[in-house]
């Protein structure tokens, strides 16, 4: 199954890239950092369409396995990675081919945050954009990864919940 981990934070080398860089290894897949693109968000006229957006979105959907990576940011997935939710839209409205190119396709969720309680207790509430969204575009949905980063490292709790992660969305 061709993979890809889409990671979309502002620090190119945070926290939610050592989780990556783990799921990564684990995985063998390719990753796409969306702090390397230029887009902006979404506008109903499409005057954006020449920006990064649309060829990124051309790569994406030639994998089997999309995975979003994104750190906990106000109880939210990063600005970053919502833009590129909205933009999604552009696949709708404006080049359907690639849009219609995602169906079938399966999509799972990793967060990052700081602090085990914090991120245990948004779990619901945080995943469901991207459930939700599979949903519409009629994708397969693996489920989600909730991680935190404490004292700069990957704890073996951490570690060992990516490992069965990784066993559950390759099986």
């Amino acid at each position: 199954m061709k993979t890809v981990i889409v990671q979309g934070s502002s620090r190119k080398y945070g926290n939610t890239n050592k989780i990556v860089n783990y799921l990564q290894e684990k995985l063998d897949c390719d990753f796409i950092d969306l702090k390397g693109y230029s887009f902006s968000g979404y506008d109903y006229e499409g005057r954006n369409r020449n920006d990064d957006f649309l060829p990124l979105m051309r790569e994406i959907v030639e994998y089997d396995l999309i995975i979003f990576a994104t750190p906990v940011y106000w109880y939210a997935m990063s600005g970053l990675m919502k833009n590129f939710f909205d933009r999604i839209t552009d696949c709708l409205k404006i080049e359907k081919e690639t849009g219609r190119k995602l169906r079938g396709k399966s999509m799972a969720m990793v967060c990052c945050g700081s602090d085990k309680e914090a991120v245990l207790a948004i779990q619901n509430e945080f995943e469901m954009p991207f459930r939700a969204s599979a949903t519409y575009l009629g994708m397969s949905y693996q489920g989600s990864i909730f991680t935190w980063i404490e004292k700069d490292e990957i704890s073996e709790e951490i570690k060992t919940n990516m490992d069965n992660f990784t066993k559950k969305i390759i099986d």
